[in-house]
């Protein structure tokens, strides 16, 4: 559990931010040359500038279903990249890392009486009948109103969530894991901690960083949920925390550069970094 809060909690780092180098020829007044009487050897200064991250994605001009649809597809294009497959990396490191876990940490929570009423409605709020529903709400307010950034943010969350799905169940049906409770062979990864932390990315994205934790906080719990119901592994919340977050930002980050939440890789590891947005 500690470690599937501190997989959300990571992504809030205050690692140093991604900044972009301007290099420029100092310029030699000709008439000091002249002066000083001596050639004057070129030089050059560096400039360093930080590029403030971009705000919300910008709103398209159409927002009608059929928009929607055709996005979904163009999102998938945009899948496969180096970054997602960073995230991939942290998701897949961190699952690995809490495997050896996965068996003490269910027997800890199952039949727990007081986690189960505190993670109980997490089932509940996970659903994706209940995120769908809360995108599709969010979506029609905005067609409605004739709000297209509000339709924006429902068409965003929507796409968001087919995307999660898609790449769960592939994975579902590719890795074949038993569930805790032995009722099928779809455990890996959890599609409750995918569809909220890819609610939650697209969310953060629409809404800036102030939304930052509250949406994760909100992910994690749902993500936590699923272990005292022994629905699932420690390790099948962490990897579809992943899965989430790369759907999220796929959805998200082509539409407008930088994303504020990366992952790059360093010397001796990987570097994920926060921006916070300038209002």
């Amino acid at each position: 559990m500690v470690v599937a809060v501190a997989f959300a909690a990571a992504q809030a780092a205050l690692l140093p931010a991604r900044a972009q180098a301007q290099f420029g020829t100092a310029r030699i007044d000709p008439a000091a040359a002249l002066v000083a009487d001596e050639p004057v050897a070129p030089a050059t200064a560096t400039v360093a500038t930080v590029q403030q991250p971009a705000g919300p994605p910008p709103t398209p001009r159409h927002t009608g279903i059929k928009a929607m649809v055709k996005g979904l597809v163009t999102d998938f294009k945009y899948l496969p990249s180096r970054e997602n497959a960073l995230w991939a990396g942290v998701g897949g490191g961190l699952a690995l890392a809490v495997h050896p876990a996965d068996d003490r940490v269910n027997r800890s929570l199952v039949g727990s009486n007081a986690a189960d009423r505190v993670f109980k409605p997490g089932a509940v709020l996970g659903e994706l009948g209940t995120l769908f529903a809360s995108a599709s709400i969010v979506y029609a307010v905005g067609r409605l109103t004739d709000e297209p950034k509000v339709s924006h943010v429902g068409m965003d969350l929507i796409q968001s969530l087919a995307m999660a799905e898609v790449v769960t169940q592939t994975l579902k049906y590719a890795t074949r894991r038993e569930r805790p409770d032995g009722s099928g062979r779809n455990s890996f990864p959890s599609g409750h901690a995918a569809d909220t932390f890819a609610f939650a990315t697209a969310l953060e994205r629409h809404l800036g960083w102030r939304y930052f934790v509250p949406a994760y906080g909100f992910a994690s719990y749902v993500a936590i949920s699923r272990l005292p119901a022994n629905r699932h592994w420690l390790s099948d919340a962490v990897f579809g925390s992943a899965v989430g977050i790369i759907a999220g930002r796929t959805v998200t980050s082509h539409e407008a550069s930088p994303f504020p939440l990366a992952v790059t890789a360093v010397p001796g590891g990987l570097a994920i970094a926060y921006v916070r947005r300038g209002e």
